[in-house]
């Protein structure tokens, strides 16, 4: 009786188990996510690290060149802390899911590894006769052998499958944790070059000439005439005829292209001075060079279709939340605010009638008409995916940032300009 209520029981457990493993696993996805949010915000960094660093940027060479030098160096950093975080969720993820499907296919075998187990316990407590204590014993013994050689080989193998995947488990659970660590370990690290990278900014903005009254009339300005303007063109014009800092960025990009024409500059090392206050090669010649904007995936390319019936202007990278994004050129700030469906948008003037946009962003951290050098940081990503022109179409909640290159106002594909080693970092 009892082993058919045992039975039946399995029966309807089998029956529903397609639909509860569905939610079993959705709900163990769903608290990963939530982990790993937890993971990288909520970490703090320590008071005598903080004072640390603290120390550090009171020793730095209060100079442009000294900022900006250690502005690039924390930007790189944390681009490469990025990186590895990625790439350890990813394991991250293959690990669990690979846990998911061990998991799975023992709770499949429940009835077979229940029946294992009971005939392993009958052996242990009734374990076969010794010939030699009756005679009688022996025809008990001769059919418990026959009976042990039919089943054991079943028994074994099953046995042995569960010892692999309980091994297996282990093992796995041992991986999560390590790569637990490890992330951690990262998001500590990350916090801590946020912080660095906070104080710099800071430092930097002591710098500027113009006071915060004058800025915060410029950028009023700007977000009046971006408010009006029904095309990027226009609003590149008006700010070029109507705010002071985007005039002499202007300007300044015109002077640097004359003496890129006349040939004042070398070529030997463009990026090699961080004290630079020009592009010290045309835009044109810096194909191969540059480095991206962010650390993250590519998740649509320029000139495919975007799902709407166009051709895409640009690229779109999966990045991480709260993701470091820095210049891909040195150039002027040509823009940087709010503007229609692109959200945050920071345009940078690198010179010979070339400019690059920068969407999708949460946080600015540059000013209308500052120069900034490749490798500097300038934005910050969100928590999530915003909305904008650029990426309507897609299903990800991650943030996405997107990066356009215009020559002339004609959008071109920005591929060719990316550095060799950043393509290679791309694709890995």
């Amino acid at each position: 009786m009892t082993g058919t209520v045992s039975r039946s029981h399995a029966a309807e457990e089998a029956e529903a188990a397609p639909v509860s493993a569905e939610e079993k696993t959705e709900e163990r996805r769903l608290k990963r996510e939530s982990e790993l949010r937890d993971v990288t915000r909520d970490i703090s960094i320590s008071e005598e690290k903080l004072e640390q660093i603290n120390r550090t940027i009171r020793t730095i060479d209060r100079d442009r060149k000294g900022l900006n030098e250690e502005l690039i160096r924390t930007g790189s950093r944390m681009q490469q802390l990025e990186a590895q975080m990625n790439a350890t969720e990813r394991r991250l993820a293959r690990h669990q899911q690979n846990e998911d499907t061990v998991r799975a296919s023992l709770q499949e075998r429940r009835g077979t590894l229940a029946e294992v187990l009971v005939a392993l316990q009958r052996i242990g407590h009734r374990p076969p006769p010794a010939m030699a204590v009756r005679p009688q014993d022996a025809l008990a013994a001769v059919r418990s052998a026959i009976l042990l050689n039919a089943v054991m080989p079943d028994v074994r193998i099953e046995a042995e499958a569960l010892a692999s995947d309980l091994a297996e488990l282990t093992r796995l659970r041992a991986s999560i944790e390590t790569e637990y660590e490890r992330l951690r370990a990262g998001a500590t690290k990350l916090a801590e070059e946020q912080h660095r990278l906070e104080l710099l900014l800071a430092e930097k903005q002591k710098k500027r000439e113009k006071s915060e009254q004058m800025l915060a009339q410029e950028r009023e300005r700007a977000e009046e005439l971006a408010a009006k303007a029904t095309s990027l063109k226009q609003l590149l014009a008006d700010l070029e005829n109507e705010v002071g800092s985007a005039r002499e960025a202007a300007a300044a990009a015109r002077a640097s292209d004359e003496a890129h024409a006349s040939g004042r500059y070398g070529y030997a090392d463009p990026f090699a001075d961080p004290g630079r206050l020009s592009p010290q090669i045309p835009f044109a010649d810096a194909k191969g060079f540059l480095p991206r904007p962010v650390s993250g995936t590519l998740l649509q390319d320029y000139g495919v279709a975007d799902g709407f019936g166009n051709k895409t202007n640009g690229q779109s990278y999966v990045t991480r939340a709260n993701a470091q994004i820095t210049s891909p050129a040195d150039g002027w700030v040509a823009y940087a605010g709010e503007f229609r469906s692109y959200g945050q948008l920071v345009i940078l003037n690198a010179g010979n009638g070339y400019h690059i946009l920068l969407a999708g962003m949460d946080q600015i951290n540059v000013e209308l008409g500052q120069f900034v050098l490749a490798g500097e940081p300038v934005a910050r990503m969100g928590d999530t995916r915003v909305a904008s022109v650029a990426n309507l179409n897609f299903g990800s909640e991650q943030p996405v940032l997107y990066v356009e290159f215009r020559k002339d106002g004609t959008a071109v594909d920005p591929k060719p300009w990316w550095s060799n080693a950043e393509n290679e970092k791309v694709r890995g």
